[in-house]
């Protein structure tokens, strides 16, 4: 195939993927999503919240990326977001909260998951957040098998911590 042939084939992929594409700052099509991560890294944020007992709060994950564990309630960053926009809706949206943060990370981590395909390399930024109003009474976990989305609040870092969060350990 000829280097013309190759950029006009490229070219019409593109427009058909732009044509399903609403509004790229809000959410992509799963597919192409997954597409994107195997192809540049992703950014996104954590949240450390701690409380006045330095407590950190924490929300259990349980989906098809990450085995069932703790994990600091974080967010991918949408095309034309701010970091602080992320941070506000990451604590709407896992905690029904609202935070305020210091604009200064407390920690960049780049992480690399050689063994996989999809969602494989992130620069993890990590803020020091406080609450502003008090999470979600509807997603406190009250029992010993957490529920995707709960939350609890922890005195040190648990034992099943997400592997991937295992590299906040020191600020927990």
């Amino acid at each position: 195939m000829s280097k013309m042939n190759e950029d006009l084939n490229f070219k019409k992929a593109i427009d058909v993927l732009e044509s399903s594409i609403q509004d790229p700052s809000k959410e992509l099509p799963e597919e192409l999503f997954l597409f994107v991560s195997r192809i540049t890294p992703l950014i996104n944020v954590d949240l450390l919240i701690k409380n006045d007992k330095n407590q950190v709060l924490l929300t259990w994950r349980d989906d098809k990326y990450w085995d069932p564990g703790w994990h600091i309630p974080g967010g991918i960053i949408r095309h034309k977001e701010t970091f602080a926009d992320r941070i506000k809706t990451v604590a709407k949206n896992e905690l029904g909260t609202e935070v305020e943060f210091n604009p200064i990370p407390l920690a960049m981590n780049e992480v690399i998951i050689k063994e996989r395909r999809d969602r494989s390399h992130f620069i993890s930024l990590l803020y020091s957040c406080e609450l502003l109003t008090q999470p979600a009474e509807s997603l406190r976990c009250d029992g010993d098998f957490p529920k995707h989305g709960e939350w609890m609040w922890h005195d040190t870092c648990p034992a099943n911590i997400l592997k991937v969060h295992e590299m906040y350990k020191g600020f927990m």
